[in-house]
């Protein structure tokens, strides 16, 4: 397995956790942005 697609799996499963956390309401909109590391307008988790 290459690296690229190592850390496109890690990517994946932080981004499934934030998305879980979210729906849960446990996260804001803007907690799950920072935690990614883009802007609160790219992140739209409703």
């Amino acid at each position: 397995m290459k690296r690229t697609e190592i850390l496109q799996g890690l990517r994946i499963m932080e981004f499934e956790e934030l998305y879980s956390r979210r729906q849960a309401r446990a996260l804001t909109q803007e907690q799950a942005a920072e935690l990614l590391g883009v802007s609160v307008r790219t992140v739209v988790l409703t």
